[in-house]
């Protein structure tokens, strides 16, 4: 054993090399700056989202307890929080082969031998003999990490581990996107009702006229057809908006976590604006992107695979022990004759495998190649995403207030047309007429607004919601000495 310890400390302090390529952020390319003119000025470097919490943006109470609500309660959100401490775990095993394998046991056995047992030519009396073995033994184990097979296998974990953690964070922004979209749309459609429902009651009003002018024979029966086809008409948008409406509800219990029977969000008008959005540059996506992290934590992690592909070229180097009492009496265990001990290295080299490790290593450095692709891919998405953002929303300002003028002149021309139809001077269908077109333009004004505020909501995402990649540099598993005490 005096013999043995120092052999071990010797062993402990081995690092070698580790084999496999070092790793290198791949290249990508970036833009120097958006194509689309930003609505707004460019975030400064003391600019950004709120983070964690960016929908407090748009400054609505109601959103607010909603997006609370779904991330305590998401369960999507909860089952990408398990699959990061499944990572962290997977980690820690990584970790432990870092250190030695210390096994301890007890063994209590009686056996028979054979009479007719073989003896090697040695001599012996053929009789059966009976006899009791009694044994505490323990044993120890030690791979010498001298190639870096185990230093590369946390490598990769590690990487693995803070992609998991990254995809935690990219599923928390698209669960609180959806929602925020999803409260928008909804809003949009009680806006929607709203005009059909005031549609309704002045065309209500307008069946009443006709009908009271055909009971004293100045219209014709044509006129209250008309108008009772225009209201029919706006019962069935009425009852459509209604159903799309409850969908967009039932989706909002869903994301928050609560059965759909037991959530009904109040119907309020569509009074938000679209707020003002920091847009970071081009370059400052990469690190702002959870989804991108997550792509080149992967890539990372392929790269480490390489290298431990790669060690299974090289010896693998053991350090093996054992000490511990065995005795036939049970009395004489602890005593000092029954001690044993042992002591051995083993170096075991590939010869031939078949090919097996040359195609592990070809897998490992073509997976790289595909998860490289990937995260490019990734990136250009990104940039996509925010050039059709920062668009739509330009888009979208411009159709607002051209609408908003639109909707104005519709209900001077019914206000018009209600005149003239009155003293006779026209028919009841340009009333009509200047009826579908209030409500169109109203509607389609509502449809624009919400579009806005879904399409600010989306550029949000796009900029990845006020989220930074430094936030997963710490969860990465260290080595420590006390994991080398632990189970």
């Amino acid at each position: 054993m005096r013999g043995l310890v120092p052999l071990m400390v010797g062993a402990l302090t081995v690092t070698g090399f580790a084999a496999g390529p070092k790793y290198q952020k791949p290249e990508v390319s970036l833009p120097q700056t958006w194509q689309s003119p930003v609505p707004w000025q460019p975030a400064n470097p003391v600019d950004s989202l709120p983070k964690n919490t960016w929908w407090k943006l748009f400054q609505d109470p109601e959103l607010d307890r909603y997006e609370e609500q779904a991330m305590a309660n998401n369960q999507g959100l909860k089952a990408a929080t398990a699959r990061l401490t499944e990572a962290r775990a997977f980690a820690r095993v990584s970790a432990s082969g870092l250190y030695p394998e210390l096994d301890a046991g007890v063994v209590a056995q009686r056996a028979r031998l054979s009479g007719n047992r073989p003896t090697n030519g040695a001599p012996v009396s053929a009789v059966p003999v009976s006899q009791n073995t009694f044994a505490i033994p323990f044993t120890l184990n030690y791979e010498i990490d001298l190639f870096g097979r185990v230093r590369r296998s946390l490598e990769a974990a590690n990487a693995s581990l803070e992609s998991t953690a990254a995809d935690l964070e990219n599923v928390r922004l698209l669960v609180s996107a959806e929602l925020a979209a999803d409260y928008f749309q909804l809003r949009e459609l009680d806006a929607e009702i709203m005009v059909v429902q005031r549609a309704i009651d002045f065309q209500k009003q307008g069946l009443e006229l006709v009908e009271r002018r055909h009971q004293g024979g100045a219209v014709s029966g044509l006129d209250v057809a008309q108008q009772r086809t225009v209201l029919d008409s706006s019962y069935t948008q009425l009852a459509l908006l209604e159903q799309q409406r409850a969908q967009f509800q039932h989706a909002l219990a869903m994301l928050q976590g609560r059965p759909a029977p037991d959530f009904k969000a109040p119907v309020r008008p569509l009074d938000i604006q679209p707020p003002t959005i920091p847009v970071a540059m081009p370059s400052e996506l990469l690190e702002r992107r959870p989804d991108i992290a997550t792509a080149e934590r992967r890539v990372a992690a392929r790269n480490a695979e390489i290298g431990v592909a790669r060690s299974a070229f090289y010896p693998s180097i053991v350090l093996s022990g054992g000490t511990g009492w065995q005795s036939l009496d049970i009395g004489k265990l602890l005593s000092g004759p029954s001690a044993l001990w042992s002591v051995g290295l083993s170096a075991l080299a590939p010869v031939i495998a078949g090919g097996r490790n040359r195609a592990r290593l070809e897998n490992a450095r073509a997976a790289y190649d595909e998860d490289v692709a990937n995260y490019r891919e990734t990136t250009l998405v990104a940039f996509q995403q925010v050039e059709d953002a920062i668009a739509g929303l330009n888009a979208l300002s411009a159709a607002s207030q051209s609408q908003e003028r639109a909707v104005a002149d519709a209900n001077t021309s019914l206000t018009l047309a209600n005149a003239r139809y009155t003293g006779g001077v026209v028919t009841y269908l340009d009333v009509i007429t200047a009826q579908q077109q209030v409500l169109t333009n109203e509607r389609l004004a509502a449809q624009i607004q919400g579009q806005r505020l879904v399409t600010s909501v989306l550029l949000v995402k796009a900029l990845g919601g006020g989220w930074d990649a430094s936030s997963i540099a710490a969860v990465g598993v260290k080595p420590k000495l006390k994991q080398a005490f632990e189970q």
